[in-house]
């Protein structure tokens, strides 16, 4: 193509993070509920020859400048971009922009919506053709939470997160997310989850914890059955490498919010709210109160990765 093609990606809200014991590939089962939500990064492709990768927006300093997103082959898009071309037999030629506006290392899976995003916008911009199959098996090939980047809205991951099967929702849910301080790294919360469990600090356990009650919080659409059958295991490690969360969660409470979490390995807290209305009231509330660098109103679930028009 000689013009650009856009595409853009959801954040996601854990909203059940079920964690097994490590199994011997390095990686944990999990049973996971994940959400889409409405903040989202977008990837514009243009012609280019060779690879090509500038990051610009949230979290990333100057466009094209040093930041915490790469812009080189060490990015999801720029591996994307490489599997994709290698699977389709066409040569790795596009000038990639990556836009952000979900937050570096929040736990948002920002770095797994570009992926997909990328795999989108380069499967029309190269012709590829590539069934959705073909698509989500190259992005369980990039990251655990890719394949959910290109799924969207709401669905159960098993596996180490990849397998994904939708999950119905009875109407939309309001949140506030907001991120305080630095952001957390998901080996070292999951390193952290492994230690505390063998210290006995935490539970020992056999299976992941099932799913079925927020599966079923969803489906009735009451923020109230929502807000009382959120779960993630990685809540305590993320507490215990980061004691401030604790007054972010807090704050998210005193604020009104209906419950609180650490999103996935955080350090994002993701408050739920009533409806729209009280999520608007919510972020003001808890932009005020200085705890958090970022705060966000969102809603979902949202679309996974689309072209934009």
């Amino acid at each position: 193509m000689t013009g650009a093609v856009v595409a853009r990606a959801p954040a996601k809200v854990n909203v059940h993070l079920g964690v097994g014991p490590l199994r011997d590939d390095g990686f944990h089962e999990l049973h996971t509920v994940y959400l889409a939500v409405s903040l989202f990064d977008t990837v514009t492709v243009r012609p280019g020859e060779g690879l090509s990768l500038t990051v610009s927006g949230e979290g990333t300093g100057v466009a094209g400048g040093p930041g915490q997103v790469p812009g080189d082959r060490t990015n999801l898009v720029w591996r994307a971009a490489e599997l994709l071309a290698e699977r389709a037999g066409v040569p790795a030629d596009a000038a990639l922009d990556v836009a952000k506006r979900i937050p570096v290392a929040a736990g948002l899976a920002g770095g797994s919506a570009d992926a997909a995003a990328a795999l989108v916008a380069l499967d029309a911009f190269w012709g590829t053709g590539a069934a959705r199959e073909d698509l989500l098996e190259l992005a369980a090939r990039l990251g655990s939470d890719v394949p959910f980047s290109l799924v969207g809205g709401v669905a159960l991951g098993t596996g180490r997160g990849e397998q994904v099967s939708p999950v119905l929702a009875g109407g939309r849910s309001h949140w506030v997310l907001g991120i305080s301080g630095e952001g957390l790294s998901t080996p070292a919360v999951y390193g952290e989850l492994d230690r505390m469990r063998a210290a006995g600090r935490l539970p020992q356990v056999t299976g992941p914890a099932p799913a079925e009650p927020v599966i079923a919080a969803l489906r009735s659409g009451s923020a109230a059955d929502l807000g009382a059958a959120l779960t993630n295991d990685l809540q305590s490690p993320a507490l215990n490498l980061r004691p401030d969360l604790r007054r972010a969660l807090r704050a998210a409470t005193d604020a009104g919010a209906l419950a609180a979490l650490v999103s996935g390995s955080g350090p994002t807290v993701a408050a739920l709210a009533v409806d729209e209305a009280g999520a608007v009231r919510l972020a003001a509330e808890l932009a005020g109160t200085g705890v958090f660098r970022t705060v966000r109103a969102v809603s979902g679930p949202a679309p996974g990765a689309r072209r934009v028009p």
